[in-house]
């Protein structure tokens, strides 16, 4: 249970895979300049990477390691056109607004990257761990990073008012400098926050060793 955590978790922050890996830059920089389009098209992914992540670990014994990444290309091809289907029907204001990025979930590196290094080196559970660990960490950073841009773009967060009617709304966070801006921010953010926590562990390991 308790590698299950630690595959589970390290996706969210330790992994994070917008904010420590940086991947899928294309969708965290082209559809996050609204809080409900980074939420799509965070659990988008995390339903694709989830679904593959499945069938790759289910298949990693019957996969000719030559063809593995072709075959792991058509196995996260297959889901895209899934989910791309499926938002679609279910979901079609979000559908449009993401557009094209839906589809190109396909060249996420992220998917391909955790097929690849993960779910085909590991059984069906920790490969699902994995993969809903990796897909939280990049919806939360998503929805984070487009939450902020509209904040300080629009005054508003999932289309709510929040600034006020006197906010005059900072343009250029909506636009792509803008994505640029609050992505920096939140890696330096997330940076500050680490050292911040070393710097307690360390004092509070010196105490135990003085008191000790």
């Amino acid at each position: 249970m308790e590698r299950l955590w630690s595959d589970f978790a390290k996706g969210i922050k330790i992994e994070n895979p917008v904010l420590r890996l940086v991947l899928g830059m294309c969708p965290a920089l082209a559809v996050t300049t609204s809080a409900i389009n980074g939420i799509g098209m965070g659990l988008a992914t995390t339903a694709v990477l989830l679904m593959s992540n499945i069938l790759v670990s289910l298949l990693r014994n019957m996969i000719p390691r030559k063809i593995r990444i072709p075959s792991f290309i058509v196995i996260i091809a297959s889901f895209v056109t899934i989910v791309d289907y499926t938002m679609a029907a279910l979901v079609p204001p979000i559908h449009q607004a993401l557009g094209i990025f839906i589809p190109l979930i396909v060249v996420n590196c992220l998917i391909l990257g955790r097929a690849e290094a993960f779910a085909s080196k590991n059984p069906l559970v920790r490969s699902v761990a994995d993969g809903l660990g990796m897909g939280v960490g990049f919806t939360l950073a998503l929805t984070v990073l487009a939450a902020f841009r509209e904040l300080l773009g629009a005054g508003t967060v999932f289309g709510v008012a929040i600034m006020g009617t006197t906010y005059q709304p900072a343009i250029m966070m909506i636009l792509p400098p803008g994505a640029f801006l609050g992505l920096g921010f939140l890696m330096g953010a997330m940076n500050w926050w680490d050292r911040r926590a070393r710097r307690a562990e360390l004092k509070a390991r010196k105490e135990a060793l003085t008191h000790g």
